[in-house]
């Protein structure tokens, strides 16, 4: 029992926001931590975010993955594996709910040295598109026709400026300009980009793409028979 419980060794990863409540088993849990204890190779059934179709699946057989676990850790409620993928040749990080160990494990392996030595920082980082910062790689300025009151509450990491009763300037950041872009028109609101260009433009491309999707010959405009 005590080798079982020294093997489940965590990092908790703090998020501002609420996230679910953890839905890997425990089995999984220890089958993992015992791995990253033991410093042996990891094989693991993992399931996709976004399986493909079955009709575009056919009889492919997935190998299993195979990875020298580094850690467990937890962020937003759920729990994470950060390893070094030996086929990929590249770290990676996978949910735990998504992985199916399999027996046995090995061989043992001399562990690699994590980019930055800080698993909170690397993991954070790879969630917003970077390696080893948890900066934003894109970050810009836009003012919303919406109080800021009702902005706040919604804005995790950002800074919000009140600029009268209706206005406010919002400043946010992302893992991409479009994203960025599509991340102030959430609002729900008329929005005046403030910079840099490359938001502007990332506006302009993305207004482009909701007018095309917008644009289907099969659906009557409004005031058309």
């Amino acid at each position: 029992l005590r080798h079982r419980i020294d093997a489940f060794q965590v990092t908790a990863v703090e998020r501002s926001a609420t996230g679910p409540d953890p839905r890997a088993g425990t089995g999984v849990l220890l089958a993992i931590g015992a791995a990253v204890r033991a410093r042996e190779v990891l094989r693991f059934d993992h399931t996709p975010a976004y399986p493909a179709h079955p009709a575009d699946a056919g009889d492919a057989v997935v190998a299993p993955r195979r990875v020298e676990p580094h850690h467990l850790a937890v962020r937003g409620g759920r729990w994470y594996l950060v390893a070094w993928d030996l086929d990929r040749d590249d770290w990676r990080v996978f949910r735990a709910d998504r992985i199916t160990p399999r027996t046995p494990t090995g061989p043992r392996f001399t562990p690699r040295r994590l980019p930055g030595d800080d698993v909170a920082a690397f993991l954070t980082g790879r969630f917003r598109g970077l390696e080893t910062s948890p900066e934003w790689p894109c970050r810009g300025e836009a003012v919303l026709r919406l109080p800021a009151s009702a902005v706040v509450p919604h804005v995790a990491e950002g800074t919000v400026e009140e600029l009268g009763p209706d206005r406010c300037r919002v400043g946010l950041g992302s893992w991409s300009w479009p994203a960025l872009a599509a991340a102030f028109s959430a609002f729900d609101a008329d929005v005046e980009a403030v910079g840099p260009p490359a938001l502007r433009a990332a506006f302009a491309r993305l207004a482009d793409r909701c007018a095309r999707a917008a644009d289907d010959p099969a659906v009557p405009r409004e005031g058309n028979p």
